[in-house]
C-alpha cells in the first residue's frame, strides 16, 4: 500500500538556531515547507530580524525546496510597523504568546487590551493572527479556560484570520464549527497519546509538551476531526527540539521532536483507520484552501515499507530523541 502526496506542509514549525537550526532543519524536507515559529532568544519580533533568520534556514536546508513562511512574534505596533511587516518577503503572519506560557515567551502579551488597535489593523489587512491558547490555570485547565478569550477574538474581530495552535481537547474542536473565521493546527502527538502515555508510569520526558496531552475522550476528538476531513484542521507538528540533556532531567524542557517521523506516523495512522484519501488535505489542500497558499511543488511518496526510527539524532554537538525513538514504524518515505 502507498500513497502520493502533493506538496506536503507543516503548519507549525520550530527549527531552533544555530547548531540545532543546523542539524534540525534538514530532518524537515520531507515537507514543502513549514509555518515558522518565532519564539528564539531574542524573539523575531523584527522583519530584519525575520529575514536574517529565514536566510538562516534557507543556508541550513542545503539546497531543499522549502517554502519558508515565516512569523513574527506578536507584540502591540502601529499601522505603519504592521504594514514594513505584511511587505517583508515570506511574511505569513503574527504568533501571540501569553507571556511565560511556554518556552522563550517570556516577551509575550499580558494584557489583549493593549492588543485591540493592532489586531483591528490585523483584521483590515488580512494578516493572520496565531495564539497559543493558554491560560495560566491548573495545567489540565488552561486551553479549555483560554477558548472565552477565543471566543471574545472572533466575535470582536470577525474577519480577523485566526488560528487555534496545537489545539487539545474535545472543547477546541466544538469551537472550530462555531466561527467561519476560526481555524486550527493539531499535533501528531496528540492524535496520538493521553497525559497516561506521558506519566502514567514512568515518566516518558520525550513526550512532555505543551500544552500537556489531555484525556482519552479529546485524543479522540482531535482524531475523529482529523480522520473526517474537517475543512479548517491543519497539521502543525509543534517539533519542538530540545538537547537531549535538556529533557533528560529535572525541569525537563517542554516539546516533542517529531520532524523526521511525522509523514510516516501520520501515513500509518491515517491508513489504520481506513481514512488515506483524507491525508492530503490534512497536511496541505486544507491550509492551501483556507489561507491561499502556494508552496514549491514537491511529491512524496509514502508506503507501508517499515522505517526504523533512530535512537537519536546527532550532528553539531547536538543531540535530539524524536518521538518513537528505537522503535519501528509501518510506513516510510519512499521517494
Amino acid at each position: 500500500m502507498q500513497i502520493t502526496l502533493s506538496s506536503p506542509l507543516d503548519m507549525h514549525l520550530h527549527l531552533r538556531d544555530g547548531d540545532m537550526l543546523r542539524l534540525t532543519a534538514p530532518l524537515s524536507a520531507d515537507f514543502a515547507g513549514a509555518v515558522i515559529m518565532p519564539n528564539l532568544v531574542p524573539p523575531v519580533s523584527t522583519p530584519e530580524m525575520m529575514q536574517a533568520y529565514a536566510e538562516r534556514i534557507e543556508s541550513a536546508m542545503g539546497g531543499a525546496d522549502f517554502t519558508r513562511y515565516m512569523t513574527l512574534f506578536f507584540t502591540p505596533l502601529s499601522e505603519a510597523q504592521l504594514d514594513a511587516a505584511a511587505a517583508a518577503p515570506g511574511f505569513f503572519g503574527f504568533k501571540l504568546y501569553p507571556a511565560g506560557i511556554t518556552t522563550n515567551s517570556e516577551g509575550g502579551l499580558r494584557d489583549f487590551a493593549d492588543a485591540e488597535p493592532t489586531l483591528r489593523a490585523m483584521e483590515e489587512r488580512g494578516i493572520p493572527l496565531l495564539v497559543h491558547g493558554e491560560s495560566h490555570g491548573f495545567v489540565m485547565d488552561r486551553e479549555a479556560e483560554f477558548l472565552a478569550t477565543y471566543r471574545a477574538l472572533a466575535t470582536r474581530f470577525p474577519k480577523l484570520k485566526l488560528c487555534m495552535e496545537h489545539i487539545t481537547t474535545a472543547a477546541a474542536v466544538q469551537l472550530l464549527d462555531e466561527f467561519p473565521n476560526i481555524c486550527a493546527t493539531v499535533t501528531l502527538q496528540h492524535l496520538l497519546i493521553t497525559l497516561n502515555d506521558v506519566a502514567g508510569g514512568a515518566l516518558k520526558p520525550h513526550l512532555f509538551c505543551k500544552p500537556i496531552a489531555k484525556r482519552p475522550e479529546d485524543k479522540e476528538a482531535l482524531l475523529s476531526a482529523a480522520l473526517g476531513g474537517h475543512p479548517r484542521l491543519f497539521f502543525g507538528s509543534d517539533s519542538a527540539p530540545h538537547p537531549q540533556h535538556k529533557k533528560e532531567c529535572c525541569g525537563c524542557a517542554a516539546g516533542v521532536f517529531t520532524a523526521p517521523v511525522a509523514l510516516p506516523a501520520l501515513a500509518q495512522l491515517f491508513a489504520e483507520h481506513g481514512a488515506l484519501d483524507k491525508l492530503q488535505g490534512f497536511v496541505s489542500g486544507n491550509a492551501c484552501r483556507h489561507y491561499g497558499l502556494a508552496p514549491v511543488e514537491k511529491i512524496v511518496t509514502l508506503r507501508d515499507t517499515p522505517m526504523q526510527v533512530p535512537a537519536a539524532y546527532r550532528s553539531f554537538g547536538q543531540t535530539v530523541v524524536p518521538m518513537f525513538a528505537g522503535e519501528e514504524l509501518g510506513w516510510s518515505v519512499a521517494h
